[in-house]
């Protein structure tokens, strides 16, 4: 097969609405800024990515990143290694964090969709791997308790085996309170896992998490700043529940640190912070060698494609944000995600909403 060159890329910031507000200990995201990526090919096949800024603040700046390196990229081969290896040379004064990593993934994951869209077969085929349902679990915020138990009931009712909720109350007391009127609402049979979005200082997280050992959660996720390794190995080292932390790691590079801290028990990289499709499957391969156990952060689209691939693949994290600007949405099935037989990882835009939302 012969490799597409790249004819340009094009991005679009839009601002969608959420049908749940994502609330946290830290703050809340009422709404999901996006940047819409084309990377149009010269056999006339596009790939599409999003990517997601978490404040519309951050819109313009990345959507301006995605179109400044996607100039690099003009005329070249779609080849995702030697373009990761152009953007490892020509960033390394700079580094890849923040809105640069975001924006190089988002390539990235256009680049795979354009490759496997020219081949005609799904991304998860093209990367070698055998299309299958992969569990997920439904992913909740600090909803409080009426909006909580209404959420955690109907993904009890549509067949998820598990449920995340967000915790980090000003008291233990009320963190305790949700979770026993969540176990109420799903039965004895769900999973429920917590997210404290690193909102703990080390003793109070394992206080709390102490407390929490008789509430049969199924993990604790960054119960404090994310940065500190020590902290979190510190705090699974006292701890009976699996400690979970991931999405933050920018690159393979700081999952790897973190493991070599023994910072977690559970890993779960965001595929646009870890630096794409190629990014995922080497952070895949440092899960195997730790044989721990990783998950996906968010982007439900392209996970459903990449975690078939990933020797220790845990949990899909269903998180609809891109769903009111998608023509095709990934299906789930009784709390499993499904992939299509179409061709890439199934993005497929929604015109009129994306005029709607346009930012």
């Amino acid at each position: 097969m012969e490799i597409p060159k790249i004819v340009r890329v094009d991005a679009r910031a839009v601002n969608v609405p959420l049908e749940y507000p994502v609330r946290t200990s830290v703050g809340i995201v009422d709404t999901a800024p996006l940047v819409l990526i084309d990377l149009h090919t010269n056999s006339g096949v596009v790939g599409r990515s999003y990517v997601f800024t978490y404040t519309p603040l951050a819109l313009a700046a990345t959507r301006e990143m995605v179109r400044s390196l996607g100039t690099v990229l003009e005329g070249r081969a779609a080849a995702p290694a030697e373009l990761d290896r152009l953007f490892a040379s020509r960033l390394r004064l700079l580094g890849r964090t923040g809105i640069v990593i975001m924006a190089c993934a988002g390539l990235d994951m256009a680049l795979w969709d354009a490759l496997a869209v020219h081949a005609g077969m799904p991304l998860v085929s093209f990367l070698g791997g055998a299309a299958r349902p992969v569990i997920a679990y439904d992913s909740h915020s600090m909803d409080g308790i009426e909006v909580g138990t209404a959420r955690a009931g109907k993904a009890a009712a549509a067949g998820y085996k598990a449920i995340k909720t967000k915790i980090g109350y000003a008291t233990l007391d009320e963190d305790l309170h949700v979770l026993k009127a969540l176990r109420r609402s799903v039965g004895p049979k769900v999973q429920i896992m917590v997210d404290y979005n690193q909102g703990l200082s080390v003793p109070e997280a394992t206080w709390r998490i102490h407390v929490l050992e008789a509430e049969d959660v199924g993990w604790v996720e960054e119960p404090t700043v994310q940065e500190d390794l020590r902290g979190h190995a510190q705090i699974r080292s006292t701890s009976r529940l699996p400690i979970q932390m991931g999405e933050n790691w920018c690159g393979p590079e700081e999952m790897q640190r973190a493991l070599e801290a023994g910072a977690c028990d559970l890993a779960m990289p965001d595929i646009m912070k870890i630096g794409g499709v190629t990014g995922w499957l080497k952070a895949a391969a440092l899960a195997q060698v730790h044989n721990i156990p990783m998950s996906s952060h968010i982007f439900p689209e392209f996970s459903a494609h990449v975690l078939p691939l990933t020797p220790t693949a845990h949990f899909l994290e269903r998180m609809d944000l891109a769903g009111p600007i998608l023509g095709r949405k990934l299906d789930y099935v009784d709390g499993f995600a499904v992939t299509s037989d179409a061709p890439g990882a199934g993005i497929d835009w929604d015109e009129s909403a994306i005029a709607r939302y346009a930012s």
